[in-house]
C-alpha cells in the first residue's frame, strides 16, 4: 500500500492551480470535469502519481470558499482489491463508512473508511484508476 494523494476542496479552482503551480513549484499533472456531479478534479504534484503522493484540487461548481475545518477531504491509499481490504480493516476493528464500489460519476472503484478521530481515509483500487 502507499500514500496517493490528500484532497482539498477550494473555492477557485484558478486560483488554486496558480499557487500550487507558480508559488509552490509544482505541476499541474491533470484535470478532469464531472459535468453530471458538477465538479472538477485537478491534481498537482512535484513528481508524476505513479511515483509520489500528490495533492487533488476538488472545485464543487457554485461553491467559491468553504469554512477552515471543512476544507480538508480525506487521504487516499490507493490497494490491490478494494473489498477485500474493507473486510480486513473490519476485522482488524475498523470502522468502514462507504462500500467498495464505483465512484459517483466515474468507474474508479473506491471505498471509505474512518479513523478513530472522524477523518476519512479513501481506499482506491489500483486497477480501476480510469477516471
Amino acid at each position: 500500500m502507499r500514500i496517493l494523494h490528500t484532497m482539498l476542496r477550494v473555492g477557485d479552482l484558478d486560483r488554486s492551480l496558480a499557487f500550487y503551480s507558480q508559488v509552490l513549484g509544482m505541476r499541474i499533472l491533470r484535470r478532469k470535469d464531472y459535468p453530471e456531479g458538477k465538479f472538477t478534479l485537478a491534481f498537482v504534484g512535484y513528481e508524476e502519481e505513479d511515483h509520489s503522493a500528490v495533492i487533488e484540487l476538488t472545485y464543487n461548481w457554485g461553491v467559491d470558499h468553504y469554512e477552515l475545518g471543512t476544507g480538508f477531504g480525506h487521504i487516499a491509499i490507493e490497494v490491490e482489491d478494494a473489498a477485500a481490504t474493507c473486510a480486513e480493516i473490519r476485522s482488524r476493528g475498523g470502522k468502514v463508512v462507504r462500500e467498495a464500489g464505483p465512484m459517483k460519476h466515474g468507474s474508479t472503484v473506491i471505498a471509505f473508511v474512518e479513523d478513530p478521530d472522524g477523518y476519512r481515509i479513501e481506499l482506491i483500487e489500483r486497477n480501476s484508476q480510469s477516471s
